[in-house]
């Protein structure tokens, strides 16, 4: 029944989570802020959003049915783990996503460790404010980069369609949630820790001090950070006073999207 709503529903459903994803927090964040900007918001938006408008545009030309379309060509081919192991559909969900999330979390680290693929992935972390826009500002080449992985991934796994487009949802509202700029009770925001990488949590990893970026990997997920042991529980100077971005990216002149399109080709510094 889900797969055949998500066959018909697909873009209807991911649009309409993500606009409104994107809206509660985007209200919540004026309601109820944890920082000042330091930078105007609606041109951040302007810019953030358009590197989203491209990506989209990129990804359905490149790879048509991406993600949902790996996991019908696993199934109608019965490749995988799970299409061997025949597991209940729940199960498979919830091992689906625990393994594709532990997937992106590598691949973040990886971005951090190769020179190559730090210099496509700073283009996220040059954002001198952090906020529901920034969750989805990634450079094409590494959107490109990480579904090309996924997507493998899927097929090796045998991830049904079901599994799939949960994941997929829940990757793209986390990002959001733990991007924003959101206030939440200290004791709220410890309690969730244990589930589910909050904004507190996230933050840290935008801080311009480089042993905090090197830190804080998870997106969805918090359970690998301290696994592998790269959980920093806050940052050095406080959530206030911390300096968000890279410091050797400072100039607000050069946070417009060909700007950021064009950052890893003609911006050697490290």
């Amino acid at each position: 029944m889900i797969d055949n709503l998500v066959a018909n529903h697909e873009a209807e459903i991911r649009l309409g989570v993500f606009i409104s994803g994107f809206l509660i927090m985007a209200v919540w964040e004026i309601i109820l802020p944890r920082r000042t900007p330091v930078t105007q918001k609606l041109s951040r938006w302007v810019h953030n959003l358009s590197i989203v408008i491209l990506n989209t545009i990129l990804l359905r030309l490149l790879f048509p049915t991406a993600a949902i379309g790996a996991a019908y060509y696993a199934i109608s081919n019965g490749w995988g783990l799970f299409n061997i192991l025949n597991l209940p559909v729940w199960v498979e969900v919830v091992l689906c996503v625990v393994a594709l999330d532990l997937l992106i979390y590598t691949q973040h680290v990886i971005v951090h460790k190769v020179p190559s693929l730090w210099r496509i992935h700073r283009v996220h972390h040059t954002d001198v404010d952090l906020d529901v826009s920034t969750g989805v500002r990634f450079h094409p080449i590494e959107i490109i980069l990480s579904m090309c992985l996924k997507m493998a991934a899927i097929v090796i796994l045998g991830a049904g369609v079901t599994a799939v487009f949960i994941f997929e949802l829940l990757l793209n509202a986390s990002s959001m949630f733990n991007h924003s700029n959101i206030r939440l009770l200290p004791s709220v925001d410890h309690l969730l820790r244990g589930i589910l990488v909050t904004p507190d949590m996230h933050r840290v990893h935008h801080s311009i001090n480089i042993e905090e970026t090197n830190s804080n990997f998870g997106f969805n997920l918090p359970w690998w950070d301290f696994i592998f042991k790269t959980y920093r529980s806050q940052p050095i100077e406080g959530h206030q006073n911390m300096t968000l971005g890279l410091a050797e990216f400072r100039d607000l002149r050069r946070q417009r999207i060909w700007d950021l399109v064009l950052l890893p080709f003609f911006d050697r510094r490290s």
